[in-house]
């Protein structure tokens, strides 16, 4: 086999296994939210990320599987789908508690869930939980990611969101 070919197969494959990239997914986690199409993708590239890999890619892999749920045919189908990301964003902040952006990503899920699924029920916690400490959220992109939910989430009134958007 020539060597060149050895090369390009093996980082085909590291490129494939690894998990997906953090800044990428938060801009793709946006767009899928209107889009059925930016879903499907994001949850293609998110399926190698297992419950040992970074929580936050944890929570979003199971908030995309929440959304692919309103796409799925069948009932039984959306009900497994979203049974599956439910349990992955309860696992991701079970393991990463003081999170703040898997704690957006979960009030994400619920702010825009049939409330007959029953998971509403952590609003006001989460919503409290990110007034309380966005100020100690350190990686920037977590932190404008959060910013820019606060921004459009309904949970959020305007006052709160001009306390926080000061920060």
């Amino acid at each position: 086999m020539n060597l060149k070919l050895v090369f390009l197969v093996i980082f085909s494959v590291l490129y494939v296994a690894s998990p997906a990239d953090l800044p990428k997914v938060r801009t793709a986690y946006i767009e899928a939210s209107d889009s059925e199409s930016a879903t499907k993708a994001l949850h293609d590239d998110l399926v190698s990320v297992s419950k040992s890999d970074d929580k936050t890619l944890v929570a979003f892999k199971g908030a995309v599987t929440t959304m692919m749920a309103k796409y799925a045919k069948g009932i039984k189908d959306k009900k497994n789908l979203f049974k599956e990301g439910a349990e992955l964003l309860e696992f991701a902040i079970e393991n990463n508690p003081e999170n703040v952006e898997i704690r957006c990503i979960r009030l994400s899920v619920q702010e825009n869930v049939p409330k007959i699924t029953g998971y509403t029920k952590e609003i006001d916690e989460d919503k409290q939980y990110i007034i309380e400490n966005f100020n100690s959220i350190s990686n920037k992109d977590s932190r404008e990611f959060v910013k820019g939910y606060i921004s459009k989430s309904e949970a959020f009134n305007e006052s709160e969101r001009q306390l926080l958007q000061g920060s």
